[in-house]
């Protein structure tokens, strides 16, 4: 964009932030996408292989983060074989869970809800480090000339004109950079800077507990799949990680204070308590920085989008971890978005009501979910905190029904199919 292709408040209005900000340099594109997660990474691919021109913008210099959900659930490896890429993506170091098993103290079993036999050709769970997804589908877009990636680009303004916004401003690189597009997506997480400086408000929901993140080795002899016990006032899940257990140590919320000053062997004694087999293993737990503190939130907003801008993911919604299900809303989001926006975007007209049908289309499947995590977090988890019976909901133990939970958990209300 040069100074001739802006004119009178426009162009003063240029000349103020050129002056204050230093801009470097500008770019045009046709979507501009904040936030490198599964939801901007999915989006961006759908969108350069239609020719779109969309610029992705992370803050990060790589996408390696410590204990990011690494659970793809059927419905999300559904789309990866819509879009021709689930082939080439299990061949990348995975595990498959087909089950989750819940047992007390005692052994006995509460819950076991299995995937094998959902009506899918991937009746299980894809366990993989979501570095290692992310990194798959960036390397599949950049196979398209329409595609850019623009790592350590710190979002810090919105460029909104006449009510509408028309891009971003970041800084990275040596100074500040000046994005416009048709259509800004907000994809930036929980911590969402663009909801933020859109002045769209999440809305929260309580969460009981929080999770304390650690891993630990895992044995041959061990057992496959995910695994939880629950007893004493404690619960602890296991996450199979080929050659570790991702372990996941919830606590009451708000209680992280508490159990950190009660100290490491303190904690390693309550694992042990759960989880005899760990005794030995427990020891390898000799700092707290080996520990991820994640404070367990759920939140959503009324309304996604601004004209220019749309949120999705947990831009939109945050998701508790109850079920594993963040990243594959995120993916379904993406691929909503790409239906709804891709024909506009190539007319060069999208307009609100392009971005109020992403949201109503997304809307009722995500607060379902979060209905659902609600009901798991108050009934069960809530219970075992609090060292009372967990008892499940008697319908559920008809046989015809047990496969409701693996069915909300895998696929959700109303999947999307890829339709670009």
């Amino acid at each position: 964009m040069t100074p001739n292709s802006i004119s009178g408040e426009e162009s003063s209005i240029k000349e103020h932030e050129q002056t204050s900000h230093s801009i470097i340099d500008d770019a045009q594109v046709d979507c501009c996408i904040v936030g490198g997660g599964p939801a901007g990474t999915v989006l961006s691919l759908l969108l350069a292989r239609l020719g779109i021109n969309v610029m992705l913008l992370e803050a990060h210099r790589d996408f390696d983060r410590d204990f990011r959900g690494d659970t793809l659930q059927p419905s999300a490896m559904e789309i990866m074989a819509q879009m021709g890429l689930a082939d080439r993506l299990l061949q990348l170091p995975h595990t498959k869970l087909q089950s989750i098993t819940l047992r007390g103290i005692d052994g006995k079993v509460i819950l076991s809800p299995s995937f094998s036999s959902l009506k899918t050709d991937f009746p299980y769970v894809t366990v993989m480090p979501q570095v290692r997804f992310l990194d798959f589908i960036v390397a599949e877009a950049k196979q398209y000339p329409s595609f850019q990636l623009v790592s350590g680009a710190n979002v810090q303004e919105l460029i909104e004109e006449d009510g509408v916004i028309r891009g971003v401003r970041y800084r990275g690189h040596g100074g500040w950079h000046e994005v416009r597009a048709q259509v800004t997506i907000g994809a930036d997480g929980r911590h969402s800077r663009l909801r933020e400086l859109a002045g769209l408000e999440a809305i929260p929901t309580s969460a009981p507990m929080d999770v304390l993140w650690f891993r630990l080795p895992r044995l041959p002899e061990d057992p496959e799949g995910l695994n939880g016990r629950v007893g004493k006032g404690r619960m602890v899940v296991l996450l199979d990680r080929s050659e570790q257990w991702q372990i996941g140590y919830i606590i009451p919320k708000g209680g992280y204070q508490q159990v950190r000053a009660a100290g490491l062997e303190t904690l390693r004694q309550h694992l042990v308590e759960i989880f005899p087999e760990f005794k030995e293993r427990v020891q390898q737990l000799q700092d707290w920085h080996q520990i991820a503190f994640l404070s367990v939130e759920s939140s959503y907003v009324r309304r996604w989008y601004r004209p220019g801008l749309l949120l999705i993911g947990d831009a939109a919604h945050v998701m508790s971890p109850v079920g594993g299900v963040g990243i594959n809303y995120a993916i379904q989001d993406a691929v909503v978005t790409a239906n709804h926006l891709s024909q506009p975007l190539k007319n060069k007209q999208v307009k609100v009501s392009d971005l109020a049908a992403v949201q109503r289309q997304r809307q009722l499947p995500t607060r379902f979910i979060q209905f659902f995590q609600s009901l798991v977090q108050q009934n069960l988890i809530k219970n075992a905190l609090n060292n009372q019976p967990l008892q499940l909901p008697a319908f559920l133990k008809m046989p015809i029904l047990r496969d409701i939970p693996p069915r909300i958990i895998g696929f959700g209300l109303f999947p999307p199919h890829v339709e670009c």
